[in-house]
């Protein structure tokens, strides 16, 4: 099969993702067929009670190519035993989740997918503390050790160098060494999806990049990376400071920004673009990517969630 299909990974049972899944497959036709990997019976019954009328073509584990339906939502069904449609996310749906991720991984080395989408899982609950995040459970699993968050929009991405990690302890995890990997990663993506060469601007760790201590991170560690990076690359500069960077005149200048910790980066692209963005993993050995929102279990049923990232994530597959 020539059109590789999209996989999807439908997240916690119990959360906005089936609605945002519903409301994007009745508003777009793809061009690839998608596979999603979840409950039938508990989909199902949610997509009735949300009243949407979308067809399953429940396919095994082991299926045919061939089968496929692009009008329809391939669905590898993963038992799962539930009370009600919508109930509070608990520990209860971690060995569910697990299967659905353990068979999207075996599907996946294959190589005949165009990339893996994830549905939110419950940080607390599915990880239990051993990861920071799906983004390193993914990278353990497939033995990556180089891996990059990206937030991603056509007009501007943003990407940190340290993900979920209490603020006390980023100056212990940056280094020059993982800068320069960092943009030399971020610079192979957009060279090889996006055929692109990208202007990446880095920031300052410290308030308005200066440091009143002993210890200056900028001096010490991000200056000497951006020294080390420009001579390879003329159109990477920094470092910034992030207080101001973010202001309209500035980002026009840059197609990614490169943060040292998660919010300073994470919330002005969130700001700016509020749903329009995705979350990719890079440095996987394929493209993962996640709608750029949570559970938001307060939401649930309600039917008002917005499901632009997760449209924006299956186009960017679909595109590629």
């Amino acid at each position: 099969m020539n059109i590789k299909p999209i996989l999807i990974v439908a997240g916690e049972p119990f959360s906005v993702f089936s609605e945002i899944l519903f409301k994007a497959f009745k508003k777009n036709k793809f061009k690839k067929p998608i596979i999603i990997i979840g409950s039938y019976d508990l989909l199902n019954n949610q997509m009735r009670f949300l009243k949407y009328r979308i067809q399953f073509n429940i396919i095994n584990k082991n299926f045919n190519f061939k089968s496929l339906k692009k009008n329809k939502l391939n669905l590898i069904d993963i038992k799962f035993s539930y009370k009600k449609i919508f109930e509070n996310i608990t520990s209860s749906s971690n060995s569910y989740n697990y299967e659905c991720f353990a068979t999207a991984l075996k599907l996946l080395k294959t190589k005949k997918f165009s990339g893996l989408i994830n549905g939110p899982i419950s940080k607390k609950h599915f990880l239990k503390g051993k990861y920071l995040g799906i983004t390193e459970f993914l990278a353990q699993k497939t033995n990556s050790k180089n891996f990059v968050m990206l937030i991603f929009n056509k007009k501007l991405a943003v990407s940190p160098i340290s993900t979920h990690i209490p603020l006390k302890n980023v100056y212990k995890t940056i280094s020059t060494k993982k800068i320069v990997n960092h943009v030399q990663i971020i610079k192979k993506f957009y060279k090889k999806y996006l055929k692109k060469n990208p202007k990446v601007a880095i920031t300052g760790l410290n308030p308005h990049c200066e440091s009143n201590f002993k210890i200056s991170e900028e001096d010490k560690i991000i200056i000497p990376s951006l020294k080390i990076l420009k001579k390879k690359y003329s159109n990477v500069s920094g470092p910034y400071p992030a207080d101001s960077l973010f202001m309209k005149n500035n980002i026009k200048k840059f197609d990614v920004i490169i943060g040292m910790y998660h919010d300073q980066v994470l919330t002005p692209i969130k700001t700016i673009y509020n749903f329009d963005a995705i979350n990719i993993t890079l440095g996987l050995p394929f493209i993962r990517i996640s709608p750029d929102h949570g559970t938001n279990h307060n939401m649930i049923g309600k039917n008002k969630s917005n499901p632009q990232s997760l449209i924006s994530a299956i186009k960017f597959l679909d595109n590629k």
